[in-house]
């Protein structure tokens, strides 16, 4: 179809290219791909070359590149196209965005997304039970989002559970008038509990300051977050004993 001979799958993202690791996508291989979840031709982090990724380009007659992924993914496609332009190559390149954090510019939803915004849920009504169960109970959900806050937003949207969600696109404190603990104290002397939310890149300023972070980064160049969850459970906790005699904090 189309008058493309051959597809070939390659597997394990970029570094793929390297490995000549290939796999034939004919339409008995892909017949239920659909039904599956993950990433069937598997995924990676780092290991981009962009001169040796273009090698195997033009090695293999490669004439059409698609290439699936978030916002590195995509500038790594963005180099590859530099690179083919560069070599007077007749190679198509082409970026498609796909990441469940949602937060690729022009489009407006990225598939896998509202998966990751159901599963969310099951995880915050889990907390949900666990406080209701026990006396001042503080549950603590930590979701994906590295800059930002979409899955933990529209978790929290989607559920009539959550008295806070915390976001890295507006900052919060913990102190003073205003703070989150004032709105904990408040909650709790109205609800007898409280849940959460927080996404993964959250407060990463207050964690750094709190255990002097060396700032690592993973293969793909990324700052590697810090464990927000644990440090406002931790710092909950320490707080709550000025004015509450037992408290139960879980986290998920």
């Amino acid at each position: 179809m189309y008058g493309v001979d051959d597809i070939l799958g390659i597997v394990g993202g970029y570094r793929g290219f390297y490995s000549k690791n290939t796999v034939k996508l004919t339409p008995k291989v892909v017949n239920d791909i659909h039904k599956r979840g993950g990433t069937t031709l598997l995924t990676s982090r780092g290991g981009h070359d962009t001169v040796k990724i273009v090698d195997s380009i033009q090695d293999r007659g490669i004439n059409q590149v698609y290439i699936i992924g978030g916002d590195g993914t995509q500038k790594g496609a963005a180099l590859i196209h530099e690179e083919v332009e560069k070599r007077g190559m007749k190679v198509a390149v082409a970026g498609i965005p796909k990441t469940i954090d949602n937060d690729i510019a022009v489009i407006d939803k990225s598939f896998g997304f509202d998966t990751a915004v159901e599963e969310a849920q099951r995880a915050i009504n889990a907390a949900h039970v666990e406080v209701e169960c026990v006396e001042n109970g503080v549950g603590v959900v930590k979701l994906m989002g590295r800059y930002s806050g979409f899955i933990a937003m529209h978790a929290t949207l989607a559920s009539r559970d959550v008295d806070c969600c915390l976001i890295p696109e507006s900052p919060f404190y913990l102190e003073g008038q205003g703070g989150l603990f004032q709105f904990i104290e408040s909650r709790m002397k109205e609800n007898g509990h409280v849940v959460i939310v927080i996404a993964e890149g959250a407060g990463q300023e207050f964690v750094a300051q709190s255990i002097h972070d060396v700032n690592q980064k993973d293969a793909s160049g990324n700052r590697l977050l810090l464990d927000v969850g644990l440090w406002l459970s931790h710092k909950i906790k320490v707080w709550s004993t000025s004015f509450i005699s037992s408290i139960t904090i879980g986290l998920s």
